[in-house]
């Protein structure tokens, strides 16, 4: 099964549900990340927090959702309703979700406070992930409407 984290940027967010997933994910399943419009760079902060985690950043880059090698399973948004953020909407037969999550690029203040920010994204993709990964993944995917709600459900959780 192949999932795609859906941004616009992807330079922070979907980059680190694409990293998070692929580190603790079974054989079989496959994370990717792209953009509707993507930034051409991961942000450092993204690739320092996630080294911090043991996750490794080898091979991440921004890229646009036009140049991916599969065809995607499940599509996961991560843009933040909250902001005001218009979610790009991923054409094709896809099972999608929205899994809303503040970009922590447009954080403001304290080096401190802008690196709480890249830590409450990373820990809520890193929530709803070990949820996701936790379902009966083998029988649920036979399920598309459960696995849907599943997933939805899984979307509003928070650490």
């Amino acid at each position: 099964m192949n999932i795609l984290f859906l941004c616009t940027g992807n330079s922070c967010r979907s980059i680190l549900g694409e990293a998070t997933f692929n580190h603790l994910a079974p054989g079989g399943w496959r994370a990717m990340s792209a953009g509707s419009n993507p930034t051409g760079q991961v942000h450092p902060r993204s690739l320092a927090l996630l080294r911090r985690e043991g996750i490794s950043t080898e091979g991440y880059y921004s890229k646009s959702w036009d140049t991916l090698p599969v065809t995607p399973d499940i599509v996961i948004t991560v843009c933040s309703n909250a902001a005001g953020e218009t979610c790009p909407a991923f054409l094709g037969p896809v099972l999608r979700t929205h899994w809303g999550v503040d970009d922590p690029a447009h954080a403001t203040g304290s080096d401190k406070e802008i690196d709480a920010a890249f830590m409450r994204a990373y820990s809520t993709l890193r929530t709803r992930i070990e949820n996701f990964l936790a379902l009966p993944l083998e029988s649920i995917t036979k399920d598309p409407l459960r696995l849907k709600l599943e997933l939805d459900r899984i979307g509003s959780l928070l650490p």
